[in-house]
């Protein structure tokens, strides 16, 4: 009969473990310690506590931030994942010393950094310097658009919100109807009855509250934009995957090793952040001990959707050399002429449409005529949008509605009257003409290709192998801690640490 060793789950094992045998040179772990230990000053965070004379003993700063650090750098997101891990994984139990922080802890920590945050991302960028990691030539800017910790069904004008809440009070009316009624069935009915009237009226109370003396929220135009219950800050914005509730997480890239020099979670669009992103970049350099010109005479790209007239006037001031493509820089290179999304239209799959050159304009009295020979009179005068300053004309309904030519004047079916727009501001020099002359050389072309591959893949590292997105903190002061310097640039920053650099 074979034989085995004897089992018993009941024997007691004594494990020595040294927990700094655990830390092996090389490894990110290590570098997480001993970035932490020898190059940041933790001493911003002495007055959070207060403790000197009463009170129990507080889990040190420096804890916290190594697990937060080396959770985040592998994917691990949930405080509850983070408290776990320092009591299961060796190498966090190592980093910890043992004392294991629960979850509470950990989540208080990582919310309320907004701070102490900037003088570590300082410390750890000055460490980036020093290692040579940066080059300081080549800049790129980009963002990504990430969903809040909130869902959409939250958003509205107030009238939408004010509608909401009334149906969601005639639903909490019919559901304490039908918890009366079920007060003889069965106990698990009953609760379950409980639970869906207790979530109706929390939900009716959180939307009275936000709706107690709120004033409409205004975009940038003057006009009303939806506003949200959960997350008033966030805002509802197009991505490539759809439309989302969240926040515009911006990027500013040194070229060299992909060093993030600015980085920081906005609710408008990418061509509203470029001067924000260029002050906060100067901020921090500052810090290392860069000169405020420290961009004069740099490189700088990003993608068409930071191409307007105010981004290039800001690039122009501060002597940027910057490559922002129009929306249209692909149809006019040749390269891409081959491709269905860029060929060029069929001159016979249908009608030419008309441009402005076909609307002549009647010096005598002041206005211009279609070809169809009605008059358009002016409008709006002076509109600005992004690009350029407009006077506006428009045609009568009445000759719009029954002109032969409507198909090829109309771009779309619905639009009951044709609109021109007449360019106003020519003076020179004109910064959007020269952009478009700039980025077609072959010069520009190159430059503006090396985007790519300095700026896309970080957020393709971070959103998708880290799986830092969605937020989960609430509130733009909070989601810039997770995208701005915890979740983001410092996990970033200490993996090119990690990769290229050599600490001692």
């Amino acid at each position: 009969m074979a034989k085995f060793k004897p089992l018993n789950e009941n024997q007691l094992v004594m494990l020595p473990i040294s927990l700094q045998e655990q830390l092996v040179p090389e490894t990110l772990e290590h570098t997480i310690s001993e970035l932490v230990e020898k190059h940041l000053d933790l001493s911003v965070f002495d007055a959070r506590y207060n403790n000197d004379e009463t009170g129990a003993a507080a889990i040190h700063p420096k804890i916290l931030l190594k697990v937060i650090l080396l959770a985040y750098a592998r994917g691990m997101i949930s405080s509850r994942q983070i408290e776990r891990a320092c009591q299961e994984n060796i190498i966090f139990i190592a980093l910890s010393y043992g004392y294991a922080p629960d979850h509470s802890t950990i989540a208080s920590f990582i919310s309320s950094m907004q701070s102490e945050i900037q003088s570590i991302f300082s410390n750890i960028l000055l460490v980036c310097e020093e290692l040579g990691l940066l080059a300081g030539t080549h800049f790129s800017l980009d963002g990504v658009k990430l969903s809040a910790n909130v869902s959409k069904e939250w958003s509205g004008t107030l009238e939408e919100l004010k509608h909401k809440r009334d149906k969601l009070q005639k639903k909490l009316q019919r559901v304490i109807a039908e918890h009366a009624q079920a007060d003889k069935q069965p106990e698990v009915v009953v609760a379950r009855q409980k639970k869906r009237e207790r979530r109706f009226q929390l939900q009716v109370e959180r939307l009275n509250e936000f709706l107690k003396d709120r004033e409409p929220k205004r975009g940038s135009d003057g006009k009303e934009i939806q506003s949200n219950a959960v997350d008033n800050e966030s805002v509802k914005m197009p991505s490539s995957h759809g439309v989302v509730q969240g926040y515009n997480a911006q990027a500013l890239v040194d070229s060299k090793h992909q060093v993030i020099l600015a980085a920081e979670a906005f609710a408008s669009q990418d061509h509203e952040n470029l001067k924000p992103m260029l002050d906060g970049a100067k901020k921090n350099l500052l810090v290392i001990g860069k000169e405020p010109a420290f961009f004069e005479g740099k490189e700088l790209t990003a993608d068409s959707n930071y191409h307007s007239l105010n981004s290039l006037t800001i690039c122009k001031d501060e002597k940027l050399d910057a490559y922002i493509p129009d929306i249209q820089f692909r149809k006019r290179d040749a390269r891409f002429a081959e491709q269905e999304r860029f060929a060029k239209e069929d001159a016979g799959s249908k009608p030419k449409q008309f441009t402005a050159a076909d609307f002549p304009f009647d010096a005598t009295r002041q206005v211009y005529r279609c070809p169809h020979g009605k008059e358009l009179t002016c409008h709006a005068r002076g509109q600005i949008n992004r690009l350029r300053t407009y006077d506006i004309y428009h045609a009568r309904v009445a000759d719009c509605a029954a002109c032969p030519l409507r198909s090829r004047c109309l771009s779309k079916a619905h639009t009951s009257r044709r609109y021109l727009s007449i360019q106003v501001d020519s003076q020179q020099p004109n910064l959007i003409d020269e952009m478009k002359v700039k980025i077609d050389s072959e010069v520009g072309k190159c430059i503006y290709a090396r985007r790519l591959g300095i700026v896309e893949p970080i957020f393709a590292n971070l959103c998708v192998q880290k799986r830092m997105h969605p937020f989960s903190l609430r509130s733009k002061r909070k989601v810039d801690v997770q995208w701005t310097r915890t979740r983001f640039a410092l996990v970033h920053h200490i993996g090119k640490i990690h990769s290229f650099g050599a600490l001692i």
